[in-house]
């Protein structure tokens, strides 16, 4: 579901085009609340602290997978939804970013807490998201809602949403985790090298769209 950015404030898009406008043709986001998307985002956005329990408390790494994947397939069912049947609305655009980012902190969290992941890969993985939260709220003072979500940003999210599930899979000494660990080591690197890059990518669409501020305002 793409971001919304305020009406009239010059909207910063993936595109890298700082001054596209929404056009005719593009879906109309309302104000509902209660939409079928947005249900999806808010029973993925309990499901956070679920799955923290379940990682750290019993280390039930199967029941805390299954959670992980009914997040990654309601993301994915969200957003088809909200295309099919126009339900988009600026609720579910702040949901469902917010549950995406929720899940990655408990994840990085939690895997640094049972040694899964190092140290400073979880601090550069919240590096970038603190980054990115600061160009937000540099860009809503100016007046510009947050930029639209980039292709590189999806592919991060893509390549951490299928990382996470596997270094789940990929613990103990079996065959099957042997196998699984260099796959999920890939994904990982992937992702996290993906990631970062969308966040720099966040800070020059947030320079861009603050040198158009003034002409914005007019």
């Amino acid at each position: 579901m793409a971001d919304v950015r305020e009406e009239g404030a010059g909207p910063v898009d993936g595109s890298g085009d700082p001054g596209h406008v929404t056009g005719p043709d593009e879906p109309v986001i309302s104000d509902r609340v209660w939409t079928i998307p947005n249900i999806l985002s808010m029973l993925r956005l309990t499901g956070v602290p679920l799955f923290l329990y379940l990682l750290l408390v019993p280390q039930a790494d199967g029941w805390a997978l299954a959670v992980l994947l009914f997040s990654g397939l309601s993301d994915w069912l969200d957003g088809k939804i909200a295309r099919w049947l126009d339900q988009t609305s600026k609720l579910g655009a702040l949901l469902d970013p917010a549950a995406d980012r929720l899940y990655t902190i408990a994840t990085i969290v939690a895997f640094v807490v049972r040694d899964i992941v190092p140290w400073w890969v979880a601090a550069l993985l919240l590096a970038r998201d603190v980054l990115v939260a600061g160009c937000i709220l540099v860009l809503r003072r100016a007046g510009f809602g947050p930029p639209e979500v980039t292709y590189v940003g999806k592919a991060a999210t893509f390549n951490l949403m299928y990382a996470f599930p596997l270094l789940l899979l990929a613990q103990g000494g079996s065959t099957f985790a042997s196998v699984v660990r260099p796959v999920a080591y890939a994904f990982i690197i992937w992702g996290g090298v993906l990631f970062i890059w969308s966040g720099l990518l966040y800070l020059v669409q947030t320079r861009a769209a603050l040198r158009l501020a003034p002409t914005a305002a007019v």
